[in-house]
């Protein structure tokens, strides 16, 4: 299948002040699209033009050598983006506050409490060395936060990302997600993206995997 740029469920400008609506205009109409776009031209005439964006992530050790460098940034880079938009929602209408139920359970017992696990989260997204995605993830029954570099992700396994699990929540910490607002604050952009943190989705995720 052609990999495809994935309406917003909200509008551009539906997580102002937070996340500002010039950056999600670029964000998303420019940035996600491209990796749209260089991702199907890389897969251009193969047969693997007919995988999912999940396949290709998974599965990128399968792909012939000339062609996993342009998809592991590429099609990481439509994945991470495409499951970002969903963990985003309005403050006070689906977005911030905290987990409820069995994923604020998993956090308490995996971190101490909501507090900590959200003062390690923040911590390894500022240590996040140049672009790159942080991740909360349920791996081997336990939620763990770890980072991977420029667009890889936990699918790509521990080999490749460094990082291993199913992702149960994702940041962005590229300069392009908050610079036009934050500038080099990227520790104020990580404050501002817990108001408008989709728990409900991350709950249904992780009762998913």
């Amino acid at each position: 299948m052609t990999l495809s740029l994935p309406e917003l469920a909200y509008p551009h400008d539906a997580l102002e002040p937070f996340i500002d609506a010039a950056t999600m205009q670029i964000h998303h109409g420019k940035h996600h699209a491209a990796y749209v776009t260089n991702a199907n031209k890389a897969l251009e005439g193969t047969p693997f033009a007919e995988w999912s964006a999940d396949d290709l992530v998974r599965k990128l050790a399968d792909l012939p050598e000339e062609k996993r460098g342009p998809v592991r940034n590429n099609a990481g880079g439509h994945w991470n983006h495409a499951l970002f938009w969903t963990l985003l929602a309005p403050a006070g209408k689906g977005g911030g506050g905290s987990p409820t139920g069995a994923l604020a359970e998993a956090i308490n017992s995996s971190f101490g409490s909501f507090d900590a696990f959200k003062e390690k989260f923040a911590a390894a997204a500022a240590g996040r060395f140049g672009s790159g995605w942080v991740w909360l993830v349920k791996n081997s029954g336990r939620l763990e936060i770890c980072s991977t570099a420029n667009q890889d992700n936990p699918l790509m396994g521990k080999a490749i990302a460094g990082c291993e699990g199913q992702p149960i929540l994702g940041l962005d910490v590229w300069e392009h997600a908050y610079y036009l607002k934050y500038q080099n604050r990227r520790p104020d952009y990580v404050s501002a993206w817990w108001n408008v943190v989709n728990w409900g989705k991350a709950a249904e995720r992780f009762a998913g995997s």
